[in-house]
């Protein structure tokens, strides 16, 4: 008996089994937690991503196309990578005549937060008139 007493015990007690559980399960759900908020993040990303290149190809067709487009609004829809966005283009004069501003704000259908904005000048084609 006194052999048992004198003995250094091994192991770890049930109450020190636990309290280790119980630390190894909040740094879990919080490395969870980062990770999504990581998913979420990539989501947003792609979206912000994708209406930025519909902004540019509204204004790179204009371009392309040589446009002139008196000062207004002017509002239309474009599916990029399988979402449908909506945009609205801002047309407006500058103090040089030769050029007109493009302001270009983006938005997913349905949604009125902007995603994507995008400014740009277009210049009047040789032989237009004033």
């Amino acid at each position: 008996m006194a052999h048992r007493l004198g003995a250094r015990r091994h192991g770890f007690t049930l109450v020190e089994v636990l309290v280790a559980l119980a630390i190894i399960a909040v740094a879990l759900l919080a490395a969870l937690r980062a990770a999504g908020g990581g998913t979420q993040s990539v989501g947003e990303l792609r979206a912000r991503m994708l209406a930025g290149w519909v902004a540019e190809n509204v204004l790179a067709e204009q371009l392309a196309r040589r446009d002139w487009p008196a000062p207004g609004a002017i509002e239309g829809a474009q599916r990029q990578g399988g979402v449908d966005f909506s945009w609205r283009e801002d047309v407006s004069a500058t103090p040089n005549a030769a050029f007109r501003r493009v302001d270009i704000r983006v938005a997913a259908s349905g949604d009125d937060r902007v995603l994507a904005r995008l400014a740009g000048y277009l210049v009047r084609p040789a032989g237009e008139d004033r």
